[in-house]
This record gives structure tokens, C-alpha cells and sequence, in this order.
């Protein structure tokens, strides 16, 4: 049984080597960024392996997307072609999962990332993503929303169509089964 606090020794090194082909496969998300020096990073910070195995674990495919020259840490984003198939068919979060008086999701996007140690993609990250290949053309991702949206009972949420990417609006107790979440996670 795998627990938040540690991966075992297999899952490190199984993990490692997943991310490292990954890495090596699609060097266009991280020009000029080596892999060594993203392990060691990783080995040093061992905490940040568990969030990075549940985004792989609920299909996130996490890959390097950039580097943070003022903090040095590396980012890591959900870098599955469509929504992380285990993260969808959810509404936006908790308030809007109660409000719900029938047919409620059986989760919600706020509470899973939190969960899963992983920070809600802005639209900002969204696009950027998105800079870096055709993500969401058959689904779409929940992305982090303004409080004044949310506070009127509103969500926002992004896909790639028509080779555009757009930023719509819906009630954030909505959910969908090509509806999930991205997340992202700096190392």
C-alpha cells in the first residue's frame, strides 16, 4: 500500500524511470534543461515524489515545463493529451459537490488536487501548456477560478478547438464525463 509520506523503493525507482523516458521523449516541453540535474533535484526534495505519483497514477502523464531561475525549482505539468482520465466526471469543488441536491460527482476538482499535493492549473498555466502541444481536443480541464466568478456560483474551464484555446464559464456543480482537472508542481 502506497502512503503520502514515502513511495517504496521500487515505486521511487519505477517513477524515476518513467519520468525520465518521458523527459528524454519530449525534450521540445524543456529546451535546455537536463534530466540529471532534474533527478537530483527530485532526490533531494523526496516529498515531492508522491504528488508526482498520483498525477502519473490518475493518468497525468507529469513532464517538465519549465524551470524557475529565481527559486530553481522545476515544474511539473499534467501533460496527458486529453484530461487525466481518472480526474474527471468532477465539479469544481466541495461548496458546488453540496449544493448539488441530486446526482452528486463523487468528487471534485479543488479537493482531489489538494489531496494529491498538486496546485488547479490557472488559465494562464493553461495556455502556456498549451503552447507546448494540442492538449484537450476531445476534453476539457476545470482551471483555477477568480473568486468573484466563483463567489457568484461560477467556474471556469479550458480546451483546445479549432486550433484556438478557449476559456468558457459554467455553474462550477456542473460535471461532465470529458471533464476533469490539470495540475501542475514545482520542485
Amino acid at each position: 500500500m502506497v502512503t503520502k509520506e514515502e513511495l517504496s523503493s521500487e515505486q521511487h525507482e519505477e517513477l524515476l524511470k518513467v519520468l525520465k523516458a518521458r523527459f528524454d521523449k519530449n525534450m521540445n516541453r524543456h529546451k535546455g534543461l537536463e534530466w540529471a540535474q532534474v533527478q537530483a533535484k527530485l532526490e533531494a526534495h523526496p516529498e515531492s515524489l508522491w504528488p508526482l505519483h498520483e498525477m502519473e497514477r490518475t493518468g497525468g502523464e507529469p513532464d517538465v515545463v519549465g524551470h524557475d531561475p529565481k527559486t530553481g525549482q522545476y515544474i511539473f505539468c499534467d501533460c496527458s493529451t486529453e484530461s487525466p482520465k481518472d480526474r474527471r466526471n468532477v465539479c469544481y469543488d466541495r461548496e458546488a459537490m453540496e449544493s448539488r441536491k441530486a446526482h452528486k460527482p463523487d468528487n471534485n476538482a479543488v479537493d482531489m488536487a489538494a489531496a494529491m499535493g498538486i496546485e488547479l492549473l490557472t488559465g494562464e498555466h493553461y495556455r502556456e501548456l498549451q503552447k507546448l502541444g494540442d492538449f484537450d481536443t476531445k476534453t476539457s480541464s476545470w482551471v483555477k477560478t477568480p473568486a468573484e466568478i466563483r463567489k457568484l456560483g461560477g467556474a471556469l474551464f479550458c480546451d483546445r478547438r479549432y486550433d484556438h484555446v478557449f476559456t468558457y464559464h459554467n455553474g462550477a456543480e456542473s460535471y461532465y464525463a470529458a471533464r476533469g482537472f490539470r495540475g501542475s508542481l514545482r520542485v
